[in-house]
């Protein structure tokens, strides 16, 4: 049987996604920005990397564009603090769990921080409880991290409780970390904001949205929608229906811009992805995006 970690992979180096895949490397190195590095050797320019990090001098002297690589002198803490109430159990737009693409997105950034010699620690859990697993730095730890994810989310889970996650890391995370949040498109509320706040004075904190599966499809169809919290089923004589289907995109596009506006404000850097696929662009524009702001600092 495929590990989970097998289906991630799966779709970070297949060829047709070398690009893709060198990009997302290069730009991983947003998430480290600051830490102390050794000057350790060069190597030929690949698409998405820093561009900060060329040696124009050598580039100059051989006619060939190079960047230095570097060697870390301090290794970085990834947390993922994963949603695992019972929403994200319900579909995403490619009619996949939502939690599906949550644990691609950990599965992604996490071998990312592997190959970059940074530990990976997850925290997970719901209203009714919340674990973490220690922190580690190898391929074994991570699968179990994403087996964790994909057991602790199912239809029967307690109701999601951002705020729980978010008091947790707070209250038990004492040592600075890059903490990435990954939940739904709940909205985030003034209690959300508030933890974000204090959580960002000592954490550089990232937020992965995952979309839900639109609640009315714009064809008719007799496929079922039940809300997973209610159970309130959505009639199906609804779908097709052009003026819900048009109120309901108004609405997710009004909650979309006061997500993005609050988190910029906060400077959070922040994606959000709807299929597998979205995943690893997703991630790319989001750290690219980061050393952007970053820089400009």
């Amino acid at each position: 049987m495929a590990t989970l970690l097998t289906r991630v992979k799966g779709k970070l180096f297949i060829p047709s996604r070398r690009k893709s895949v060198h990009a997302l490397d290069g730009a991983y190195a947003s998430l480290l920005h600051g830490r102390g590095l050794d000057f350790e050797d060069l190597r030929r320019y690949e698409h998405g990397d820093d561009i900060r990090d060329i040696d124009w001098r050598a580039t100059a002297r051989l006619s060939t564009l190079l960047v230095k690589r570097s060697r870390a002198t301090r290794m970085h803490t990834i947390l993922f603090a994963v949603d695992t109430g019972r929403r994200m159990a319900a579909l995403a737009p490619d009619e996949t769990a939502k939690k599906e693409i949550a644990i691609m997105a950990v599965g992604a950034l996490g071998l990312l921080s592997l190959r970059h010699g940074d530990d990976v620690t997850v925290l997970y859990g719901d209203a009714a409880d919340v674990r973490r697993t220690p922190p580690r730095r190898s391929e074994g730890a991570l699968e179990h991290a994403l087996r964790a994810i994909d057991a602790a989310c199912t239809p029967a889970s307690a109701a999601s409780d951002r705020n729980e996650l978010l008091r947790t890391i707070a209250r038990t995370v004492q040592r600075r970390m890059i903490v990435v949040v990954i939940t739904d498109e709940e909205p985030i509320t003034e209690e959300h904001e508030a933890a974000l706040r204090r959580l960002r004075v000592q954490h550089d904190v990232l937020w992965i949205t995952v979309r839900d599966a639109d609640p009315v499809l714009d064809r008719r169809s007799r496929a079922e929608r039940r809300d997973v919290d209610s159970g309130w089923g959505v009639p199906a004589f609804l779908h097709g229906d052009a003026s819900v289907v048009a109120e309901l995109a108004a609405t997710r596009a009004a909650e979309d811009r006061r997500r993005d506006e609050l988190l910029n404000g906060l400077e959070i850097s922040h994606a959000t992805v709807s299929t597998h696929d979205d995943v690893v662009p997703a991630l790319i524009t989001m750290l690219h995006r980061r050393a952007v702001n970053v820089g400009a600092r």
